[in-house]
C-alpha cells in the first residue's frame, strides 16, 4: 500500500509526469522564438536612455519569481522526496536571495555608486555568481533526478531540510556579497567604470555560454519530465541572456543590455508558469476524477437503494401472505370447537409463504450475480399454474374472473424458477391493481401460452383495466417509473432484466378488448453434450 501510495505521487509529481507530444512542441517553439529574437537583437548595439529604476523592477520581478518557484519545487520536495527537487529548489532559493545585493550595489540604482559601500566590481561579480550557481544547481538536479525517489526517511527530514536550506542559501549569499565589496579593489576587473565592460567580463560571460550549454546537454540526455522541458527552456533563455552580453555588449544600457536583462524574467519565469499551468491542469484533471468517483458512489448507492426495494416490493407479497396466514390460523385454533382442519391449512400456506419469500432472495442474488446457479430445465405451465393457485384468493377479493388457456405438453425452458415466478407475480398482481381501479364491472384476467415457431414459448396476460397511456408505453420498464400512487417503479424493471437474463423480451401493448397487455417470450431449452442450455436471445417474436 505505501508503494502504490509513493507511485501515485510520483504519478502528480511534475519532476516525474511525462511531457506530452504537445508540451514538447511548444516548449521548442518558446525556445527558438527567443533564439531568433536575440539573433535580431544581437548586431544592433544601438545606445538606449538610461533608466535608472530599470534595475530595481526588473530584479523585483526576478525575487519574486524565483522565490515562488523554489517555494513550490520544496513542497514538491516534500511530497516526493527527491534530492534532485531538493537541490534545484536551493538553485531557485539562492537566485532569489542574490538579486537583492545585486540591485543594491547596482550603480544608479538607489545610489550612484550603489548601497552597501559597493564598487565598481561588486554588482557585476555577484551577477556573475548568481548565473555560475543556478547552473551548478540544474546540473546537480540533472545528475541527482534518477537517483532514489521516495525514500521515507528523506522525507521525514523535509521540514530540517527546508529550514537548512534557506539558513544556508542566506549565510551563501551574505558571505559571497561580504566578499566582492570588501574585496572589490583585489577583485579582476569586470567593468572599467560603471557602464563600460573589459575584456574579463565578455570572458567570463563567454565560460558562463559554454557552462550552460553543457548543462542543456546533461539535461537533455537525461530528460523525462515536464519540469525537466521547462528547466532546459530556461537554459536555453540563459544562453541568450549570457552571449549577448558576451558578444553583443559594450557597456550598460545598450539595447542588447536591456534585452539580456528581460532575458533574466523570462529565465526566473518560465518554470514557475509552468509549474502553476501544470498544476491547475492537474487539479482540474483531478476534481473531474473526483467528481466521477462521487457519482459513481452515488450510482453505487442508488444500485442497492434499487436492490433493496425491489426485494422489499417482491418479499411484500409472501409476508402480506404469512401475515394473513396466521391471523387465520389463530382465528381456526380460538374457535369452539376449534377447526384444526382450516388451521393446518393455513399454516401450511405460511410454510409456503416463507419458501417463497426464501426463493425470491435466491433469485435476485442469482440475478445481481449474473451466474448461471439454480438454473433448471422448467415448465413455464407449470411454473403459472402455481403463481395462478398463490394468487386465486386475492382474485376472488377483487372478484376477478381468471382465464386461463395454457398449451399443454410445451417444451422446457432452461432458467431459474424463483425468478420466473417472480415475473409472473408482478404481471397478474399488476393487472389485479389496475382492474381495482377501473370501474369496469366485468374484471378479467387472461393468461395464455403458445408455442412459437418451435423456437420460443410465449406468454400473455391481459387484464380489463383502464390500460397504459400511449404516451407513457414506452417508458414503464424503466426503472423508478411508475404510473401507481404507491409503487416503487422497480417491478416491471426487475421482470425486464429476468427475462433478458433468461434470453427472451418483455414487451406491453394496449389488449384487444381494452386494459393491458404484457407479453414475454422465453427460448426453449437445447440439450448437448455440455448440459441444457437457452437456444439464442429471442429478439424476433413480438
Amino acid at each position: 500500500m505505501a508503494a502504490r501510495e509513493a507511485s501515485d505521487k510520483l504519478a502528480l509529481s511534475l519532476a516525474y509526469l511525462p511531457a506530452t507530444s504537445g508540451q514538447r512542441r511548444f516548449a521548442l517553439a518558446v525556445a527558438v522564438l527567443q533564439f531568433v529574437a536575440c539573433g535580431v537583437v544581437a548586431p544592433f548595439a544601438l545606445p538606449v536612455p538610461r533608466i535608472d529604476g530599470f534595475i530595481p523592477a526588473i530584479l523585483a520581478v526576478v525575487f519574486v519569481a524565483d522565490l515562488i518557484t523554489a517555494v513550490l519545487l520544496f513542497n514538491q520536495f516534500a511530497v516526493i522526496a527527491s534530492r534532485a527537487l531538493l537541490v534545484l529548489a536551493n538553485g531557485y532559493l539562492l537566485s532569489a536571495l542574490i538579486v537583492i545585493p545585486h540591485a543594491l550595489t547596482f550603480p544608479g540604482a538607489f545610489a550612484p555608486k550603489g548601497l552597501l559601500g559597493a564598487g565598481v566590481q561588486s554588482s557585476g561579480w555577484l551577477n556573475t555568481l548568481w548565473h555560475f550557481g543556478f547552473l551548478v544547481a540544474v546540473a546537480g538536479y540533472a545528475w541527482l533526478k534518477d537517483g532514489e525517489r521516495g525514500n521515507e526517511t528523506i522525507r521525514a527530514s523535509a521540514l530540517p531540510a527546508f529550514c537548512w536550506s534557506v539558513a544556508i542559501q542566506i549565510s551563501l549569499v551574505c558571505a559571497l556579497t561580504w566578499a566582492v565589496i570588501a574585496g572589490d579593489r583585489f577583485m579582476p576587473r569586470m567593468f572599467l567604470d560603471d557602464l563600460s565592460m573589459a575584456p574579463l567580463g565578455h570572458y567570463l560571460t563567454g565560460t558562463l555560454v559554454l557552462m550552460s550549454v553543457l548543462v542543456l546537454l546533461l539535461m537533455w540526455t537525461r530528460r523525462t519530465s515536464v519540469l525537466d522541458l521547462w528547466v532546459m527552456v530556461a537554459i536555453c533563455m540563459t544562453i541568450s541572456e549570457m552571449t549577448l552580453v558576451a558578444f553583443g555588449m559594450t557597456s550598460r544600457f545598450s539595447l542588447g543590455w536591456y534585452v539580456s536583462r528581460a532575458l533574466a524574467v523570462g529565465v526566473s519565469t518560465v518554470v514557475l508558469i509552468a509549474l502553476l499551468s501544470e498544476s491547475m491542469r492537474l487539479h482540474a484533471a483531478l476534481s473531474s476524477a473526483n467528481v466521477m468517483l462521487e457519482r459513481e458512489r452515488e450510482t453505487k448507492l442508488t444500485n442497492a437503494l434499487a436492490i433493496v426495494a425491489a426485494i422489499a416490493h417482491e418479499v411484500r407479497q409472501p409476508l402480506t401472505r404469512i401475515i394473513s396466514g396466521g391471523n387465520a390460523a389463530q382465528r381456526f385454533l380460538k374457535m369452539t370447537p376449534s377447526d384444526q382442519d382450516r388451521a393446518q391449512t393455513a399454516l401450511e400456506g405460511i410454510v409456503s409463504a416463507g419458501h417463497r419469500a426464501s426463493e425470491v432472495i435466491d433469485g435476485f442474488r442469482a440475478l445481481f450475480a449474473k451466474t448461471d446457479q439454480d438454473r433448471q430445465l422448467v415448465d413455464i405451465s407449470e411454473i403459472i399454474r402455481a403463481v395462478l393457485e398463490s394468487l386465486s384468493q386475492e382474485l376472488k377479493n377483487h372478484q376477478i374472473e381468471l382465464r386461463s388457456e395454457l398449451m399443454s405438453e410445451l417444451p422446457p425452458i432452461y432458467g431459474n424458477k424463483s425468478q420466473l415466478q417472480e415475473v409472473l407475480s408482478n404481471l397478474i398482481a399488476n393487472a389485479i391493481e389496475a382492474m381495482d381501479t377501473s370501474s369496469n364491472p366485468d374484471r378479467v384476467l387472461d393468461v395464455r401460452t403458445e408455442l412459437c415457431d418451435g423456437k420460443a414459448i410465449r406468454v400473455a396476460i391481459e387484464d380489463s383495466g383502464p390500460g397504459i397511456d400511449k404516451d407513457k408505453l414506452d417508458g414503464i420498464f424503466t426503472a423508478f417509473v411508475t404510473t401507481k400512487r404507491h409503487g416503487t417503479g422497480l417491478g416491471l424493471a426487475i421482470s425486464r432484466m429476468i427475462v433478458e437474463y433468461h434470453g427472451g423480451k418483455l414487451t406491453a401493448s394496449s389488449g384487444q378488448k381494452g386494459g393491458a397487455s404484457f407479453q414475454f417470450v422465453l427460448p426453449i431449452a437445447s440439450v448437448d453434450k455440455d448440459g441444457p442450455r437457452a437456444e439464442k436471445t429471442v429478439a424476433t417474436h413480438q
